[in-house]
């Protein structure tokens, strides 16, 4: 029954290539419903460089936040507490000039903390964000 000038004896040689198209068609059509939510989205990070800091704003007034070992949150050297932080970076961020925030961490710190703080950072209203490494005291290890 594989076709009408086919004898009983030979051997199928052609090739049935309806299945194939079958499912290439399948994986086109789940690849074109998955390719829009494999988009995600996040906050870019670009490597800086030397050059990028000249003619800029001083650091004096961008927003500087720094976050200790234990926890502890200060918006230009000011000490905040979890109910305070945003309005403070909020008032901080009201009088900076390019709506910069430095975020200074040290390499203990939380994942989660420093991630925490940058959110609040982009939705305080900050247009860039910068995060840099505290450096460590000369007496400890690591």
């Amino acid at each position: 029954m594989a076709g009408a000038s086919q004898k009983e004896d030979e051997p199928i040689t052609a090739i049935n290539v309806t299945p194939l198209v079958d499912v290439c068609l399948v994986l086109v059509i789940i690849f074109m419903a998955v390719a829009p939510m494999a988009v995600t989205l996040g906050i870019k990070v670009f490597e800086t460089r030397p050059s990028t800091a000249e003619g800029k704003s001083s650091v004096d007034e961008n927003v500087n936040i720094r976050i200790t070992q234990d926890g502890q949150i200060s918006v230009n050297g000011l000490k905040t507490d979890g109910l305070t932080f945003r309005g403070v970076l909020a008032a901080a961020l009201t009088s900076s000039k390019d709506k910069m925030v430095i975020v200074t961490a040290d390499a203990r710190n939380k994942v989660g903390l420093v991630v925490e703080v940058l959110d609040a950072s982009k939705q305080a209203g900050a247009l860039k964000l910068a995060v840099m490494k505290a450096d460590m005291p000369a007496g400890s290890g690591t």
